[in-house]
């Protein structure tokens, strides 16, 4: 008996022909999703070693191996205030194995017109952390507050050597704020990353940094810097001696968040896949005992409240740089 041969119409053949496309889409997307990583991922820091973005990055790494076959590899691409970095990973393959760890220049250079990317030209993963800003001199400084520090500056206009982690920086930006909240008038010194700041603050090369507790906790423990004042709503955990801008008469809150990106494109699956692994390497123990021993304030967000978290400073960074007339 012969078997007769099946004829459809064009259009009925065209529902069967992208049905079994969406069918094999699902399965290619499964499979993606149940394969990724087949390899060790790249999580680029857009700074030198030894901050507290590249120190979050590194426990980041540590905590995930329970969670992930293959290891995440830490690289840090330092220059122009993170912009070098994440225009690589920006420019990079799609695919989920090139990442990078977001700060809150993502936003601020745009407005300064020191990058031509955006803030949406990443996926965000998850948000990991926020800090304030902080202003810490030596530990031998003649300045034992803020008061004293700030009456000091404004004895010498454009004098007080005040380090940051580049032009356009979170902490540039802080340092600014705090000018124009005071009336001081500061000498704005930029370097790649906040731990070459603190090292020059070490070495007596500048009078003050305005980075995070986190960039300088080792230092203050071990008696070789003091830290004045923090600029946050409350107290710090971990420098609970010191007091807020608030508390001392200062309206200023301003400073950093970390959290992780990728690409534009990547693939939803492959979102879903670095989501869930993000999820649960932030709640592994070892993630909370390196953030704490670091003063690194914990914050977990997921990759939808993150992007609004994105939008919304957006907004706010580009109205306090008018503001402050930064913009070259």
């Amino acid at each position: 008996m012969s078997i007769p041969s099946l004829r459809f119409a064009p259009a009925r053949r065209a529902v069967l022909l992208a049905a079994l496309g969406l069918g094999l889409g699902l399965t290619f997307g499964a499979q993606a999703q149940s394969t990724f990583p087949s390899k060790p991922i790249e999580l680029l820091v857009p700074y030198q070693p030894g901050g507290g973005t590249d120190g979050l990055a590194r426990a980041f790494a540590d905590a995930s191996r329970k969670h992930i076959d293959q290891s995440i590899v830490i690289v840090n691409r330092p220059g122009a205030g993170g912009a070098i970095g994440w225009q690589e990973v920006i420019n990079a393959r799609p695919d989920g194995y090139k990442l990078a760890v977001l700060t809150v220049e993502l936003l601020t250079l745009p407005h300064l017109g020191l990058a031509k990317f955006k803030y949406d030209d990443f996926q965000p993963i998850a948000q990991l952390n926020a800090d304030p800003a902080a202003v810490t001199v030596k530990a031998d400084a003649p300045w034992n507050t803020i008061e004293e520090f700030l009456a000091d500056a404004k004895k010498k206009p454009e004098q007080m050597r005040i380090g940051n982690s580049g032009n356009g920086s979170i902490w540039h930006l802080a340092a600014a704020a705090l000018e124009d909240k005071t009336g001081t008038r500061f000498n704005h010194i930029p370097f790649q990353g906040a731990a070459p700041a603190v090292l020059a603050l070490l070495g007596g090369h500048i009078e003050a940094v305005t980075v995070s507790p986190a960039e300088v906790t080792t230092h203050v423990q071990s008696g070789k810097l003091k830290t004045l004042m923090v600029m946050a709503d409350k107290r710090v955990k971990g420098f609970e001696k010191v007091p807020t801008a608030k508390e001392k008469g200062i309206d200023l809150a301003i400073g950093t968040w970390r959290g992780l990106g990728a690409p534009k494109n990547t693939p939803p699956e492959v979102m879903a896949r670095l989501r869930e692994i993000t999820a649960k390497t932030a709640a592994e123990p070892l993630m909370h005992e390196v953030m704490d021993k670091q003063n690194l304030g914990y914050v977990y967000t997921d990759g939808a409240i993150f992007k609004d978290t994105l939008a919304k400073d957006d907004v706010y960074f580009k109205g306090l740089i008018g503001k402050l007339n930064l913009k070259p």
